[in-house]
């Protein structure tokens, strides 16, 4: 049990004014909000897509973006850039009917996410492409030419 009770240096336990043993409301919701439900109420509400994780490596000529998004067409992905800002996200809506002799059962489903970053001014914005290879969905960001790494130059001293 985590509820502690202080006790006073006179060792009385009685507190006439205080209702700190009683829950509030607002406590009382939080606590019913808050505490993990039991998986028969869960298991059919988690089946949409989490947020996928990210992995952005930059190379000396570009930046790239890959996503793990296994499961998906190249078709369900919409990628936007606008204000120097990168887009990512689907939506996907399934549906399902099964008609017997005495019942029919209809079931649906939704899931959707969006990922956004913010570009820096050196990625060159027309020449960006995107693939989508085995559940990994990569975004080759190129840098413009005067942002690009060049290489190591040694200088003669005369």
């Amino acid at each position: 049990m985590s509820n502690l009770v202080s006790v006073p240096k006179n060792g009385n336990l009685a507190n006439r004014n205080s209702n700190q043993n009683f829950p509030t409301l607002s406590n009382w919701l939080d606590d019913i909000f808050n505490r993990d439900l039991p998986s028969v109420f869960t298991s059919n509400f988690n089946t949409g897509i989490t947020l996928p994780k990210v992995n952005i490596k930059e190379i000396a000529d570009a930046y790239i973006v890959d996503m793990a998004v296994p499961g998906l067409k190249k078709s369900d992905f919409q990628i936007d850039i606008d204000n120097q800002v990168l887009s990512i996200s689907t939506e996907i809506k399934e549906e399902s009917e099964q008609k017997e002799a005495n019942y029919t059962r209809r079931e649906f489903g939704y899931s959707s996410f969006k990922r956004t970053f913010s570009l820096p001014e050196t990625v060159d914005e027309d020449k960006i492409k995107a693939s989508y290879t085995e559940g990994i969905l990569s975004i080759h960001l190129p840098k413009k030419e005067e942002a690009k790494q060049k290489p190591v130059r040694t200088i003669k001293i005369s």
